[in-house]
């Protein structure tokens, strides 16, 4: 199966930028920055500026068996690039 990566890059509360992916099963923009969202409030960065600059389509790809099955599950996957918290 082909999952959809979206390249995202947000501002953190103190200043520094997070890079991180947003992988979902359907390419719609919308849908990731919604994804990002929900993520970025549970780390509590609900303030994060979210929008189709810092979320982007990047590319299609397949992704391992662990991960299809949390798209398939909560809608999406969180692949952390960098400052990210752990």
């Amino acid at each position: 199966m082909t999952f959809h990566v979206f390249d995202t890059y947000v501002k953190a509360k103190d200043g520094h930028t997070m890079h991180f992916d947003v992988i979902t099963d359907k390419k719609d923009p919308q849908k990731a920055m919604e994804y990002a969202k929900r993520w970025l409030k549970s780390i509590g960065e609900d303030d994060a500026k979210v929008s189709s600059e810092e979320c982007r389509f990047c590319h299609s790809q397949s992704v391992p068996e662990e991960i299809e099955i949390e798209i398939m599950t909560e809608g999406f996957h969180i692949a952390k690039m960098e400052g990210c918290p752990k």
